[in-house]
């Protein structure tokens, strides 16, 4: 019976120096490294490049956008009164060159015919009276000096006459080729300014660029939006990643396109993620050896890593881990 109980003690002794030594063991052993990320997701902000007075927003935090959708609108009476001057400017411009094209009116080319006839005409009598005046000045009836009159009339009125002819082909012939581009150039600018304007008409009332969730509504109708100031932000759910922040002595772990196990808290499940990026974070001071016999400073990296199966369930925020072997 005493030694019955002298093996039962000595293989509790055992096994305690057993536990024990394995425990050292345990403790002595490297443990595995958790490291820490959070999901991302692509943002957008949905703005006008026109400044005015949010008139309506369509949507609210929460709501499913599709491409195309109007989101909101904008009330500018700025951007109608510049439409209706440019709309103006055009039209003017257009006569313009309308008439730089047709030329003269009939009327007008008329007239100038008249003037030329008329001065033709003028020129004709002057002449056969200076040819009077010459005979007479031959006959010694009349003076030199109104001979040199008579002369001097008819040569102006045969100016006069050249003159109107001129005229009279001008108002025919119509405007000059440089004068009828130019009317053409002035017209092509005031369609611009027109289409330019109603660009930015039509950009007060704006659609979304792309399918997401609205995360955020910044402005409400009836405040003031800034030119460029994102009234609308939209998160694409579709297009999510990780991110985490990874000391460079673990980054043999998160070679760029191998595949990490991620652990993610808010749905319970371990999911495959591939590398895509890796990029130093920001130094903001001088880096140097902490003690060039004992170690180095270690920068930190960060590591983006895209999801190989999409899962609609994980959003912008959720924290997941990954466990290293060392």
């Amino acid at each position: 019976m005493k030694s019955l109980k002298l093996s039962l003690v000595g293989l509790i002794a055992i096994g305690i120096i057993g536990w024990i030594t394995y425990s050292f063991y345990l403790a002595y052993q490297p443990q595995p490294i958790r490291l820490q990320g959070q999901i991302e997701s692509q943002q957008y902000s949905i703005s006008s490049k026109v400044a005015g007075r949010i008139d309506q927003v369509f949507v609210r935090k929460g709501d499913q956008l599709e491409k195309g959708q109007l989101v909101f609108t904008i009330h500018s009476p700025e951007i109608e009164a510049k439409l209706e001057q440019a709309i103006a400017g055009q039209k003017a411009a257009g006569a313009l060159e309308s008439e730089a094209k047709n030329g003269a009116r009939e009327q007008q080319v008329q007239a100038a015919k008249d003037q030329w006839l008329k001065a033709q005409a003028a020129a004709q009598l002057a002449e056969k009276t200076y040819l009077r005046v010459n005979n007479l000045y031959k006959d010694g009836v009349v003076s030199e000096q109104k001979r040199d009159e008579a002369q001097t009339q008819w040569q102006a009125a045969k100016y006069t006459e050249s003159a109107a002819e001129q005229m009279f082909k001008l108002a025919k012939e119509g405007a000059r080729k440089e004068t009828i581009q130019a009317a053409t150039e002035k017209a092509k600018a005031a369609a611009g300014a027109v289409a330019e304007v109603e660009a930015y008409a039509a950009d007060t009332k704006i659609n979304s660029w792309f399918n997401g969730e609205v995360s955020q509504v910044l402005l409400h109708s009836g405040e003031l939006a800034p030119q460029g100031f994102p009234v609308v932000t939209v998160i694409d759910t579709q297009d999510t990643w990780a991110v985490f922040n990874v000391r460079e002595d673990y980054l043999k772990h998160f070679p760029k396109g191998a595949t990490i196990n991620a652990y993610v808290p808010a749905i319970q499940k371990t999911l495959d993620f591939t590398v895509t990026h890796i990029a130093v974070m920001g130094d903001f001071a001088t880096w140097r050896s902490t003690d060039a016999t004992q170690g180095f400073d270690l920068r930190t990296f960060e590591v983006e890593a895209r999801p190989i199966t999409a899962n609609s369930a994980l959003r912008m925020g959720m924290s997941l881990a990954v466990t290293l072997n060392p």
